[in-house]
């Protein structure tokens, strides 16, 4: 066994961990230093978020040791792990919704006199671990009316209360905007100066450049390089995830834009979507991007009959459609990939043949009876198709990869077949290797005539992928770009401040 090395804060070495069909971790070695923020990357299934789950106590490993400022730990339980001064903050939160942010912070580990919460104490505690961070949060309301960048703080300030010297970071900027990500940015190099180490999971390869002072990555459960940042560049990252070398990042096409095809005129729903109109044809990619808040995803549920509109038509093929529900949509031919494929894409507790099956029991069944043969011989061909990581059909989506949920939720809509597909952040929260198989699909899709509407956020992937981009502001759209191809970055943020 090696000996701990003097200096680090963090020492994990030989990390082994089994699941049922799966080798998760085969032998990882991380190391962490006091004031230093690692990136820790890999493809989706790589092994990053099993290995975070052994350092919080959630999984018990197999093998390999764990050792914090030269102290060997055996963390049997996530208690263990907040003692020994580790907090990890989670891409879903770990927030209870109805608590204050008070409430959230010391829950568990309440401040009490003569068996009283001593309330006015924690609320000053609180007020000064914002101040610290240097924000304001309400400390009056539930955590489920905060913003998403007021409930991150919250979590951090729960790290803090609990004197954690290590912090772990899962896709923290994965809903926050431009301006909630430097304040973000600047959270974390405060914290670095008071010495703490900061583990930093993402997908988006420009903020570890900005960001971090070393990165470990991934692949297969092993590690695969260990290197400074400074010495490391965006296309060996992006090779070293995927285990080859990867030419573009975007796949490129010769766009053959058709006739139009699905047409929005005059579409409203109180102050989210104000008078949207838009044609998008077929063959063709057209991109709604805009800031967060500008009523991009909004726009997609109207369309989808996911929310009521107050006005507007909708028409597929110049033929009007009465789009009342998502049935109708569905029935119609329009797909939507929802921006949470957690909550509304997949039901998590069931199966992948289940969720498959859920969007097309109507080909599926006969007199009542769903054809499960049938169900699955058609699952399997997409699995085989878009490369679905599965140990078999019954395995539970909640069990899978980011990439993997998307790719199970792309699946059931392909097997209707839809004409137009809306695919709201296709690609968030999912490894480069992963969104480079789902762009690939994308053009296959349109270059088969169907029509993609494509709601992002990331202004590279917009300006890779679009044939056309519309961006939104306030519910309104202020500008078109007809040629994605001759458009910039800045283009695109002046409209979305307009």
């Amino acid at each position: 066994m090696k000996e701990a090395t003097p200096g680090l804060l963090l020492q994990m070495r030989g990390i082994v961990k089994a699941f049922p069909g799966v080798q998760a971790l085969r032998g990882v070695d991380l190391n962490l230093g006091p004031g230093e923020v690692l990136a820790l990357i890999g493809e989706n299934g790589a092994g990053k978020s099993t290995l975070m789950k052994v350092l919080s106590g959630a999984h018990r490993a197999d093998a390999g040791t764990i050792t914090i400022e030269g102290r060997e730990n055996a963390f049997l339980t996530p208690q263990d792990s907040r003692r020994a001064g580790v907090a990890v903050i989670y891409q879903e939160f770990n927030l209870v919704p109805g608590l204050t942010a008070v409430e959230n912070i010391f829950l568990g580990q309440e401040t009490t006199r003569a068996g009283f919460i001593a309330r006015h104490q924690e609320r000053d505690r609180a007020r000064a671990l914002f101040d610290r961070l240097g924000v304001a949060v309400d400390l009056d309301v539930p955590c489920r009316q905060l913003p998403t960048a007021q409930q991150q703080l919250v979590e951090i300030a729960k790290a803090l209360a609990l004197d954690a010297r290590i912090i772990v970071m899962d896709e923290p900027s994965a809903a926050l905007t431009s301006h909630e990500v430097s304040r973000l940015f600047e959270i974390i190099r405060d914290l670095r100066t008071h010495g703490i180490g900061i583990i930093y999971i993402s997908h988006r390869l420009d903020e570890i450049f900005d960001l971090a002072d070393r990165v470990t990555v991934l692949r297969d459960g092993r590690n695969v390089e260990e290197r400074p940042i400074a010495r490391i560049t965006r296309r060996e990252m992006i090779e070293l995830m995927v285990g080859r070398e990867l030419k573009d990042e975007f796949p490129r096409r010769t766009p053959e834009v058709g006739a139009p095809r699905l047409e929005v005129s005059g579409l409203r729903r109180g102050l989210a979507v104000r008078d949207v109109s838009f044609t998008v044809h077929r063959g063709e990619i057209l991109a709604l991007t805009g800031l967060v808040g500008a009523g991009r995803t909004e726009t997609a549920r109207l369309i989808f009959g996911a929310d009521p509109r107050e006005a507007g038509e909708i028409r597929l093929d110049g033929n009007p459609l009465r789009i009342r529900s998502p049935r109708d949509a569905i029935s119609a031919g329009i797909g939507l990939l929802t921006e949470d494929r957690k909550l509304q894409g997949l039901v998590l507790g069931h199966s992948v043949r289940e969720n498959f099956g859920l969007a097309n029991l109507d080909r599926l069944s006969s007199h009542g009876f769903v054809q499960h043969r049938r169900e699955r011989e058609q699952l399997q061909g997409f699995v085989d198709q878009l490369r679905i990581k599965i140990p078999n059909q019954e395995q539970r989506a909640g069990h899978l990869s980011g990439g993997n949920q998307q790719k199970v939720v792309l699946a059931k809509w392909l097997a209707r077949n839809c004409e137009v597909l809306i695919f709201d952040e296709p690609t968030r929260g999912i490894d480069v290797g992963a969104k480079f198989e789902i762009y690939l699909l994308m053009n296959e899709l349109v270059a088969a005539g169907k029509s993609i509407v494509m709601i992002s956020s990331e202004l590279p992937e917009v300006l890779g992928m679009a044939d056309r981009i519309l961006v939104l502001h306030e519910g309104r759209i202020t500008g078109e770009i007809a040629d994605a191809r001759t458009a910039t970055q800045e283009q695109i943020m002046e409209l979305a401040v307009a």
